[in-house]
């Protein structure tokens, strides 16, 4: 699933985990996030990144950490 919304590569600042096609850090998203902005207001900082790429993201998220609490119940 993580290869169609973001990836990591040593080229590209360093490896950080940034959306596919951009050079937007995915912890961007969660730092807006965190701050109480929207995510539209992360849409309109960053633009390069389309509302499915993030929605995704986030998705991806929280089946990670919600499998991760039925893995350890």
């Amino acid at each position: 699933m993580s290869e169609n919304i973001f990836h990591k590569d040593p080229e590209i600042l360093n490896g950080t985990a940034v959306f596919c096609g951009t050079r937007v850090p995915i912890r961007i998203l969660f730092e807006h996030l965190e701050a109480g902005d929207s995510l539209e207001v992360f849409l309109e900082d960053f633009p390069s990144v389309s509302r499915e790429q993030a929605t995704r993201l986030l998705e991806h998220a929280l089946l990670q950490l919600t499998s991760s609490d039925e893995a350890a119940a």
